[in-house]
This record gives C-alpha cells, sequence and structure tokens, in this order.
C-alpha cells in the first residue's frame, strides 16, 4: 500500500514535461561535467597555459554560463522554455565542438598561438550564451510542473539527475581521454547537445497554465531585472552564496593539479572529480528526507559547514584516500543546501517571473566562477608550484567556507525574515 501511494504520488505530483526537462538536463550536464572535468588539464597540458591563464580562462566560461542566466531568464519568460531549450542545445553543440578543435589539427594549425588565448575566450563566451539558456528553462519547468506537495522532492529529483550527469560526464571523458585524447571530450560533448536539440523539438511542449504562459513585453522582463537588484535581502543571499561556490569548482580546478603534481599522472581525477556526482546519486533523496523539516535557510548554513570541513580534513592528510572520502563528505552537505536554495528561491519569485529569479539563483554560481577560477589557478601557482607548500591551500579554502558558514547564519538571524523580493518586482 505505501509501495502504491508513492508511485501515485509521482503520477500525480508531477507533469510529463517535468521528466522530460529533466532528462534533458541529466544529458546536457553530461556535457557540461565531461568537459568540465578535463578542463583545467586541458588548458596547462594540452594547449600550455599556466596555471594563471587557464584559470582566467576557467573563470570566462563558468562565469559566464552561470552569470548570463540572469538575462536569459528573463527572456526565457518572454518568449517561452521550449524555444529557450532549443536555441541553447544548438548552440552548445556547436561551441563544444569548437573547443575541442583548439586541440585537434588540422583544425588546430589555422589558429596562430599567440591568438589561441583571445580565440579561446571567443568560443567560450559563444558557448556560455547558449548554456546560459538551460538552467532558468529547466528550473521554470520544475516549478510549473509540480504541485506545492511535491515541489521540495521535484527540486531533489531535478538535483539528483544532474549529478547523474556530474558522475557519468567525466567517466565518459576519462574513457574518452585514455582511448582517444583529451580533445575529443568536447566532441563527445558537442555530439550529446546536439542529440538533446533534436528532442527539444520532437518531445518537449510548453507547460503551464495560461497565467504563467510566456509573452509580456521584453522592455518590461529586462527592466525586472533592474528592480530585483534593488532588493537588499534577495541580493545579500545571494551574495554569501558565492562563497560556497568559489570553494566548489576547486574540486574541477585544484584537485586534479594537486591529483597529477603530487599524487600520479596515472591516477584518473576526472573519476576523483565526480565523487560528489555519485554520493549525491545514492544519497540525495535520503537526505532530502531527513532535512525536509529544515528550514531552508538552516538546511544552507549546516551545508556550508559540512563542505567547509572538507578542507580540514584533505589539509590533515593530503592523500588520494583522504581526498575522496573528504568529497563525499563536500557532498553531503551540497545535497544538504542545494535542492533547499532553489525552493528558497522559488518561494520568493512572483507569477510570470519564475526564469528570472531562477536565472538570478545562479549569480552566485557564476560570481564563484567568475573569482573561483583565477583564484584557485592563483593561490595553486603561488603556493604549490612557486612556494612549494600546498597545505597552505587547504587551509586558505577552509577559511572560504567558514566564513560562508558565519555570513549565511548572521542573515538568517538578522536579515533573513525581512520583506520578501516579490514586492520590488514589476508584474
Amino acid at each position: 500500500m505505501a509501495i502504491q501511494k508513492q508511485i501515485d504520488f509521482l503520477r500525480t505530483g508531477f507533469q510529463k514535461q517535468f521528466w522530460v526537462a529533466n532528462i534533458m538536463e541529466l544529458f546536457e550536464r553530461l556535457a557540461y561535467y565531461g568537459q568540465a572535468a578535463v578542463l583545467s588539464i586541458f588548458l596547462r597540458d594540452h594547449l600550455h597555459f599556466d596555471e594563471f591563464e587557464a584559470g582566467k580562462l576557467s573563470s570566462i566560461f563558468g562565469g559566464l554560463i552561470y552569470f548570463l542566466p540572469i538575462f536569459a531568464g528573463a527572456l526565457a519568460d518572454k518568449f517561452g522554455f521550449r524555444k529557450s531549450f532549443t536555441f541553447a542545445f544548438f548552440v552548445l553543440a556547436i561551441g563544444y565542438f569548437l573547443i575541442g578543435a583548439t586541440g585537434i589539427p588540422p583544425f588546430s594549425d589555422l589558429i596562430a598561438k599567440e591568438h589561441l588565448f583571445w580565440t579561446l575566450t571567443a568560443i567560450l563566451i559563444f558557448t556560455a550564451i547558449g548554456g546560459s539558456f538551460i538552467k532558468p528553462a529547466v528550473l521554470g519547468t520544475v516549478s510549473k510542473t509540480t504541485t506545492p506537495q511535491s515541489k521540495s522532492l521535484g527540486y531533489a529529483i531535478y538535483y539528483m539527475l544532474v549529478n547523474v550527469g556530474g558522475a557519468l560526464g567525466p567517466l565518459i571523458a576519462y574513457l574518452v581521454r585514455d582511448s582517444i585524447g583529451i580533445s575529443y571530450v568536447y566532441l563527445v560533448s558537442a555530439i550529446s547537445c546536439a542529440l538533446m536539440f533534436v528532442s527539444t523539438l520532437i518531445f518537449f511542449k510548453e507547460p503551464g497554465g495560461t497565467e504563467d504562459a510566456p509573452g509580456g513585453l521584453l522592455k518590461e522582463k529586462l527592466s525586472n531585472l533592474i528592480y530585483v537588484l534593488k532588493n537588499f535581502r534577495f541580493i545579500t543571499f545571494l551574495l554569501i552564496f558565492s562563497l560556497y561556490w568559489i570553494m566548489f569548482w576547486q574540486i574541477f580546478i585544484i584537485i586534479p593539479y594537486f591529483i597529477r603534481d603530487f599524487i600520479s599522472k596515472d591516477v584518473p581525477f576526472e573519476l576523483v572529480e565526480s565523487t560528489g556526482a555519485w554520493s549525491i546519486i545514492f544519497l540525495q533523496v535520503l537526505v532530502n528526507r531527513l532535512t525536509v523539516k529544515l528550514s531552508p535557510i538552516t538546511a544552507i548554513s549546516t551545508g556550508f559547514a559540512l563542505s567547509a570541513l572538507t578542507w580540514i580534513i584533505i589539509y590533515t592528510n593530503p592523500t588520494l584516500w583522504v581526498i575522496v572520502p573528504a568529497l563525499v563528505i563536500f557532498a553531503i552537505g551540497e545535497m544538504t543546501q542545494a535542492p533547499r536554495y532553489y525552493e528558497y528561491i522559488a518561494n520568493l519569485a512572483p507569477k510570470g517571473q519564475i526564469g528570472l529569479f531562477q536565472g538570478y539563483a545562479f549569480l552566485p554560481i557564476a560570481m564563484g566562477w567568475v573569482f573561483g577560477g583565477a583564484f584557485g589557478g592563483y593561490i595553486y601557482k603561488v603556493f604549490a608550484k612557486e612556494a612549494g607548500t600546498p597545505d597552505m591551500i587547504w587551509l586558505i579554502l577552509a577559511g572560504v567556507g567558514t566564513l560562508a558558514a558565519i555570513l549565511m547564519w548572521i542573515y538568517n538571524k538578522f536579515v533573513a525574515h525581512e520583506k520578501t523580493a516579490t514586492a520590488t518586482v514589476k508584474n
């Protein structure tokens, strides 16, 4: 009987387009995390940039792909999620192919070495423009295709499926890098996005009722971006959250460098990077059930503290056998706070502004990449390569996480219960 109730809940609590959008997101994340798993090594060891230059390129791509959803979310509200998915997957397929082509003769022979940095910058910006439409469209669809009773579980399922892509992407990246070459990882990502472009045209239908239908004046949609920025409570929350993402992205920047330089070049660093994703696949729904009674802000603060603990553990013994379980702890912190974060943002969004607010939800991730890419490359170059003191890196990252947890506690005590953001947005 209990199993039947769960089946009935899954059938009635989620519309068909919920599952379609989440499956497409799974393949998009497979493409994204596959290339992200090798990006720092591809830039440093294959294209021969130093750590700081590679970090700046990572910051450009990662920063924009998560910053531009602020604007893409407004456009998704205007033009609809189906058109957003179509445009996004088309551009991503081309962009990932071009990134890989910079390291594959004869394509790479067409680019002068002195122009490679700026050529890659242009390609990464182009690719990020397409990728920026994915998240507002997916999360907007989740919000529109769930009930109040199923919404929290809906975001947990979304986050679990994202991490299926996050786990399989690095695994496929390792297999491709090991058998064909690191540049071809990007071609696999391009193929994945091309398949999702076709899938959008065939399977995805615009969700929602007439009250949330796409439309409205584009000028009004874009002007709402400014009004949201005037909300002190919302923006303060997002700025604090960006500290978490500075920590998170070091899994894809510092961890692969450290493994290659201080542990072994034979270790499949992509699989180490995917530790968190595999943990979330198996534990996300359980953790959601255990923490569902926590308020969103309390869950977020707890997640921050657990993730900060990760770097202290690694500092005590930075070996492969400690790094892997420490990343599991980081993942538990992530799965404690991440679904509740999206729930918190969704609850702030008024009707017709779901895409806009979910676009702003990615501002902390963008800031984490913008500062985290160059920051991670810089501290690794200074402390690990030049000073020969890589242990300092883990203490610095622990400090960032501790600061984030403290600031979120202050926010919860003094700011979180102020007037909601909905009052500042035009409808």
